[in-house]
């Protein structure tokens, strides 16, 4: 196993990840959809539109709620953070950097949004 794929591993044994098809219910209960996918890959495979863009290499510093640079969304650690990339491998790594930052309730889509895509869920 190479080391990135130890790392992802990791990461995810700590996330309860949620099923594209668990994502409605999720943003009924309250979720925040997050997509950290570049402005390329939006473009060409298209956007969710509950989703707040916030590129990968801003995430910490917008969700922290104790960072200067905050979103308004991020009122406290309670926060339900559902993490967003193109097929689930970056959001998983995003995801458990949100954990480590006292994040509790942060996760990722397992399959991204090609799983939205295909499950007519976009």
């Amino acid at each position: 196993m190479s080391r990135i794929d130890a790392v992802l591993e990791a990461a995810r044994a700590r996330l309860k990840r949620l099923p594209a098809s668990d994502l409605p219910a999720a943003l009924a209960d309250g979720a925040v959809l997050v997509d950290i996918r570049p402005a390329a890959q939006r473009t060409a495979e298209g956007e969710h539109p509950d989703a707040l863009v916030i590129e990968r290499n801003h995430l910490e510093w917008r969700c922290d709620p104790t960072s200067d640079a905050r979103i308004p969304q991020a009122v406290g650690d309670d926060v339900y953070w559902v993490i967003l990339c193109s097929e689930g491998y970056t959001s998983s790594l995003a995801a458990a950097a949100l954990l480590d930052l006292g994040l509790h309730r942060s996760t990722d889509v397992i399959g991204g949004y090609r799983a939205l895509a295909a499950a007519g869920l976009v």
